[in-house]
């Protein structure tokens, strides 16, 4: 599985309207070939600023299908002109924790 995280940083005086259209986005994402599930969370400390996570079963689900369909053109026309600056997205994979390398 992977996390796609982005910080999304959202003109301050469009943060209600940002919330309302992520709400309509949501069922867009929720649809796709690979999606998992996905998280807004909204900074404590900067009013304006949010984290989105999404987990995907595989990159191309994301990077591919997702961003080469007619939906993320909806995607796109419902969410990107609240950013400032655009949001650099990345993606991760789990460190597995539980592995004991080099003992015997």
């Amino acid at each position: 599985m992977i996390l796609e995280a982005a910080y999304l940083h959202v003109i301050p005086s469009q943060t209600a309207e940002f919330e309302n259209s992520f709400r309509q986005a949501s069922s867009i994402i929720s649809s796709m070939k690979g999606y998992v599930n996905h998280e807004l969370h909204k900074c404590m400390e900067i009013q304006n600023k949010y984290l989105l996570l999404v987990w995907w079963e595989t990159l191309e689900d994301h990077t591919v299908g997702f961003r080469g369909s007619e939906e993320y053109q909806e995607w796109k026309r419902l969410l990107h002109h609240y950013y400032d600056p655009f949001p650099v997205v990345e993606h991760f994979t789990e460190v597995d924790l539980n592995e004991k390398r080099g003992q015997l």
